[in-house]
């Protein structure tokens, strides 16, 4: 194991592994999910991002999460912190299967995460980079008290204009 276990009441976020290569590749064949993540991926592409997540919790000690919902035990998506290179400040981010919107999970998962990152990390800063059109994760980003912050661009291969929300450890503290 690359890392720790998160525990809420309704997700366990560990560190991703070799089996959730089905279920993230299901995810980012659903072209409604992956629009703002990335785009719709092959296996053998996804196969390269599950490997990258765990590469940048090899490289750098912390990755995002594999969000394992408790009651199924069922892999539901990805989410924590990420700094890869290039990226425009440490983010807590988000993906999660369509099955799995509307629950509450995404706030609950990214709410851990952000404890985590912020206590066990030392971030005194995050932000969150969000898709123009994805209103979803800007609702989201506000609900978690993350403000906008402006917009940037995710270097290659990703090369898109993102809309950064965020907060730092002070104002994420004064909220909880």
């Amino acid at each position: 194991m690359l890392g720790p276990t998160l525990e809420t009441d309704r997700l366990i976020l560990r560190p991703p592994e070799m089996e959730d290569l089905d279920p993230w590749a299901a995810m980012m064949a659903d072209e409604e999910t992956a629009r703002y993540i990335g785009g719709m991926m092959t296996r053998p592409i996804v196969f390269r991002a599950l490997a990258t997540m765990a590469g940048h919790w090899y490289l750098k000690g912390y990755g995002m999460f594999s969000v394992i919902e408790k009651e199924s035990g069922r892999w539901i998506g990805r989410l924590g912190p990420w700094n890869p290179e290039g990226w425009p400040a440490p983010e807590i981010g988000w993906g999660l299967s369509r099955a799995s919107w509307g629950k509450g999970y995404g706030s609950e998962g990214a709410t851990a995460a952000i404890d985590w990152a912020f206590e066990h990390l030392g971030w005194d800063d995050m932000i969150h980079c969000i898709h123009p059109d994805n209103a979803n994760s800007i609702n989201l980003a506000i609900r978690l008290g993350s403000t906008y912050r402006g917009h940037a661009k995710l270097p290659a291969p990703l090369d898109f204009p993102v809309l950064n929300y965020g907060q730092t450890r002070e104002e994420w503290r004064a909220r909880r």
